[in-house]
């Protein structure tokens, strides 16, 4: 389902910014709203978020006034303002951005179902209400999806897509698309109240409030403490000025309702929302008021006391949303980063990768004292104990909620890293951030196969990321244009070579493919002989959106994987496919859950090295060669190679004698 043209319901500052994200994407959009000077405002907001990121463009000199002002009028006039659904007979996606009342929401969706196409997918922007109960209301609930923004939607860039009861593949598939046409990074979810980085978030804040309400603290030491310790971007209750109280309050007595004593609600912010008190949105009286704290409270608090309820919650929320299914282990932490700022540039780190690095014994160690002071709240969580009787303690044992590299002693390559463990290498992507397929991947990953290939103890490889949120989101295409043609044709041909000899070695290779997996990531996975996804991995071949065409094998290894019809919609479209897609259309062998992703791949590896080399290395080259006929000839030549060998002999005579083969490569 593709997006040519969108609506927004509700023209308040959401519905205004998300109409001008949507604008800025090139998208045409109708803003709908009950009465014109709504519509008005969130034209105005629409106008002042555009002008505001054109200055900044202008002040950078990436763009002329001139040329900014014209892009100016040509976003604005992509967003058509109205009071009625005489415009919504042509979209394709609507978003709602109503009121966050079941009944208004309600009535909305049974309106849209009537005014737009069978086609159209029906969003809400909801925080927190269920998808499933909105889809009751139309004749439509499997193209009924949630499409949660994060405040302010001009600057976030978080989109929160849940799939209600009845919502489709394709609907789900179609949002994760449009939210990435617009610029935004996407995370998909089941439904549950307060979804994935609003549940986190109320439940670990929830902890600071009722340490601050009951001990008397100073809110502005929490704060101090919190964002000193790098546990927060900012202070939790600073954070909910911005907000708006009334905003935060109404979510965390609904997630209160739903989930009971593990989220608190504090008192004093009640009384301030009642008293009108609302934060930044009020004139900036909130619970602080030109600087000073509107709580009550003037105690000390413990900063690390402090910090720990705030980290070690959220873990303990996040590993419940793990174990209920509701998200994977690399989208809860992804949704941390882009939707409340946990950026590990700047040492902030989101609680699954802020465990792997304390080390999983060590966060149990806290979480058995705050269970005894605290009680059952920061129960540890049956994943961390499993974690950890594996022996996966996180960094330090190279394995945790992700898996880290562990290389071996000696001179290494710069961007790829050559571990090896027993007759399995693993060959680690180590150029961050997003492990762009750059000319010098290309030539460190020749040099890890070359050092693999000449080691004949060694008769299986997998691909791995040493980044926890990609696999590799392509090729470097920058790097690539700035080389001359002789010095870029070499390099092309060391990489087609290198891939070319991934799929035809003795060597068996594995690709545990833990995230985004685009262009020129997609196109080193399918080189490989197996692909292992985790339930995040994401597929693509965009290259088709800038001009191009794949250029690393993706116009032939993809029809060969999924079929020509498929292929040519992957690279024709270039939109993205997710690892349950791809395991349906054959791009991949399995997917398993991010945190048992590298486990899986080791386990294929060596079950792959365990195999004849020289029999192994015939039938990668043989198989589907050319048409039937020429796949047949090489066919019979290959077992003819094969069959004469001393590795033939001892597997027949170790079949015959009911023992082990014990392989040599001759």
């Amino acid at each position: 389902m593709f997006v040519s043209k969108a609506a927004v319901v509700g023209a308040g500052t959401m519905g205004g910014e998300i109409a001008q994200a949507i604008a800025a994407a090139d998208i045409p959009v109708v803003l709908k709203d009950i009465k014109q000077e709504f519509v008005d405002a969130g034209l105005e907001k629409a106008r002042e978020v555009t002008k505001g990121q054109l200055d900044r463009l202008v002040k950078k000199e990436k763009l002329t006034q001139e040329q900014a002002d014209a892009r100016l009028e040509e976003v604005l006039g992509l967003i058509t303002g109205t009071t009625t659904y005489d415009g919504f007979g042509d979209v394709d996606f609507v978003i709602e951005a109503a009121p966050e009342r079941m009944p208004i929401k309600q009535q909305v969706f049974a309106e849209l179902d009537a005014v737009t196409p069978g086609h159209a997918i029906l969003a809400s922007n909801t925080s927190s209400l269920s998808i499933s109960e909105m889809g009751d209301a139309t004749l439509r609930p499997h193209k009924v999806v949630g499409f949660h923004f994060f405040y302010p939607a001009s600057v976030m860039p978080l989109v929160e897509i849940i799939a209600g009861d009845a919502t489709d593949e394709e609907t789900m598939s179609a949002a994760v698309n449009f939210a990435q046409a617009i610029r935004k990074q996407p995370i998909t979810c089941s439904e549950v109240p307060g979804f994935v980085v609003n549940r986190i978030l109320m439940s670990a804040m929830g902890e600071i409030w009722r340490a601050q309400a009951e001990g008397k603290l100073s809110i502005a030491k929490i704060d101090q403490a919190l964002t000193e310790a790098n546990a927060t971007p900012m202070g939790p209750f600073f954070l909910i000025d911005q907000l708006g109280l009334d905003t935060v309050l109404h979510v965390a007595e609904h997630l209160h309702d739903v989930y009971g004593e593990s989220f608190y609600v504090h008192q004093g912010i009640r009384d301030l929302v009642a008293s009108g008190k609302l934060g930044a949105k009020s004139g900036g009286s909130g619970t602080y008021e030109n600087g000073q704290p509107q709580l009550e409270g003037e105690n000390e608090p413990d900063p690390e006391e402090i910090v720990d309820l705030m980290s070690l919650k959220a873990l303990v929320e996040a590993c419940l949303l793990l174990e209920e299914g509701v998200c994977t282990v690399r989208e809860i932490d992804l949704g941390m980063m882009a939707g409340a700022g946990m950026d590990p540039r700047r040492g902030l780190l989101p609680p699954f990768m802020k465990a792997d690095v304390l080390g999983l014994d060590v966060v149990l160690e806290k979480l058995e004292r705050l269970q005894e002071r605290y009680g059952d709240r920061f129960a540890p969580p049956v994943t961390l104990r499993r974690l950890i009787s594996q022996g996966r303690l996180g960094v330090k044992s190279g394995q945790g909620f992700y898996a880290y590299p562990q290389p071996d002693e000696g001179e290494q390559p710069e961007t790829v890293k050559l571990e090896t463990r027993g007759n399995v290498a693993i060959a680690w992507l180590a150029n961050p951030p997003m492990n762009a397929i750059s000319p010098q991947v290309i030539r460190d990953l020749a040099e890890v196969w070359r050092r693999v290939e000449d080691d004949e103890n060694i008769g299986a490889m997998v691909i791995a990321s040493s980044v926890p949120v990609v696999f590799s989101a392509g090729a470097d295409i920058k790097a690539f244009t700035s080389m001359d043609e002789a010095a870029g044709k070499e390099l092309i041909d060391t990489g087609h070579a290198t891939l070319r000899a991934l799929g035809s070695s003795r060597v068996s290779t594995v690709a545990a493919v833990n995230s985004i997996a685009f262009g020129g990531g997609c196109e080193l996975a399918m080189a490989c002989d197996f692909r292992i996804a985790a339930e995040s991995a994401i597929f693509g071949q965009p290259e088709i959106k800038l001009g191009i065409i794949p250029g690393f094998g993706g116009t032939q290894r993809l029809p060969r994987l999924v079929g020509p019809a498929k292929a040519l919609e992957m690279n024709l479209l270039g939109d993205a496919v997710t690892a349950g897609e791809a395991y349906e259309v054959g791009l991949v062998n399995a997917v398993v859950p991010d945190h048992e992703l590298f486990d899986t791949a080791l386990a294929w590896a060596r079950r792959l090295a365990g195999q004849a080399p020289l029999a192994v290395e015939q039938i990668k080259r043989v198989s589907h060669k050319g048409d039937l006929d020429e796949g047949i000839e090489a066919e019979k030549a290959g077992f003819a190679t094969v069959f004469q060998t001393e590795d033939a002999k001892e597997g027949i005579a170790a079949f015959l004698g009911k023992r082990k083969a014990h392989w040599r490569g001759h």
